[in-house]
């Protein structure tokens, strides 16, 4: 009736936290919405494995026929980029690091502290998924309780409770990781912060009435 593949519509309805029944009111359809009162309250921490750009651009610069020809010689392997994103502002803390163990979980987690305390925002809870560097980290865990701060895991087959950092995800990706056609890695990480700062200070946010994340702090 869409003309797309169900597979298609159900990846949009995940991403928007709407795929089950469940996610909707029973007599509106409406989606259900969860935001905290207060910035702190809640900050959502999660991780996204994003491929290096090789020297001279990737397949989006250079087509897909330079990427098959030279994939042996060219793997740079990937950056991972830390995201913590505030309940209630939707303020946002990005970082990029080579990989997402639990040592630099834990030490993600009191930069982001770090910062939302400039902020003049105390970290109260953390929600993160399953995964084991969050779930199975000492390192993890003795960040959080040097932050004060307790630690919340998304429920099995209940992924939008973790929706608001997987749809920042979206955002950075679509607007600052694939916007433009980068020459290098370091080119696109370069504009990482600009971007980041464009995010929370000028950027409309639907949810937010139009206005930008840092207008609720």
């Amino acid at each position: 009736m869409l003309g797309h593949p169900r597979s298609t519509v159900y990846g949009v309805l995940r991403r928007h936290g709407c795929s089950r029944v469940q996610h909707t009111d029973r007599s509106t359809r409406i989606p259900i919405r969860y935001e905290r009162e207060r910035p702190g309250e809640l900050v959502h921490v999660d991780v996204k494995k994003l491929g290096r750009i090789p020297p001279g651009g990737g397949h989006r610069l250079r087509g897909r026929g330079a990427k098959a020809t030279s994939r042996k010689g060219r793997r740079q392997g990937y950056d991972y980029l830390h995201v913590a994103v505030d309940d209630h502002s939707r303020v946002a803390f990005v970082q990029v690091h080579p990989n997402e163990l639990g040592q630099t979980t834990a030490r993600f987690v009191l930069d982001a502290a770090a910062r939302f305390a400039e902020l003049g925002v105390k970290i109260e809870r953390v929600m993160t998924d399953r995964h084991l560097s969050y779930t199975n980290s000492g390192a993890f865990r003795e960040a959080l309780v040097q932050i004060g701060a307790r630690h919340l895991v998304t429920a099995k087959y209940r992924p939008q409770t973790n929706g608001k950092a997987e749809r920042f995800i979206q955002t950075m990706l679509r607007e600052w990781a694939y916007r433009r056609l980068y020459t290098s890695n370091q080119q696109r990480l370069r504009a990482l912060p600009g971007w980041l700062s464009s995010y929370n200070c000028r950027r409309p946010h639907t949810a937010l009435g139009g206005r930008p994340p840092f207008s609720r702090l």
